[in-house]
């Protein structure tokens, strides 16, 4: 019977020997001492989106000729201070002195555009020697949005 002991007790004891070592193996060694990030910003709070008519307040259009396109930039602000703008979508379009469509592009603002929150727009429409006049439309996910220009923000 002792011979049959013998064998278990030494395998309970390997056993316990390794998960005792394996347990120790799972502590970091210590690090030196280093500076503390710095603290991450807030986060972000949700704010409810406007729904029906938004206002939103653009600087004046610089548009620029490029190689083969027309770039157009401008800053967007959302003034209100209770209510954000979800989907702020913004349509460029080109006409020619006839009043035909002749070129355009869209921009997508895809997180809601928060109260206070300027953007920067840039809208890339290929040239078209057509190209007389452009419009822009602005369009928010849960209504319509009323553009201003103001001189600066």
């Amino acid at each position: 019977m002792s011979m049959k002991c013998h064998p278990l007790l030494a395998l309970s004891a390997a056993v316990l020997l390794a998960t005792s070592a394996l347990a120790g193996q799972g502590k970091p060694a210590a690090k030196p001492a280093t500076p503390a990030p710095a603290a991450p910003a807030a986060p972000a709070k949700f704010v409810a989106p406007i729904r029906g008519d938004a206002l939103v307040s653009m600087t004046k259009p610089v548009v620029k000729r490029l190689k083969d396109e027309v770039v157009t930039t401008f800053k967007v602000k959302n003034p209100s201070t209770t209510g954000s703008i979800a989907g702020l979508k913004v349509s460029e379009f080109w006409y020619d002195t006839a009043g035909n469509p002749v070129s355009g592009d869209e921009f997508r603002y895809r997180k809601p555009l928060m109260p206070q929150e300027v953007i920067d727009v840039e809208l890339r429409s290929p040239i078209n020697p057509k190209m007389a006049k452009s419009q822009y439309k602005f369009e928010q996910a849960n209504g319509a949005v009323k553009p201003s220009v103001v001189a600066k923000f």
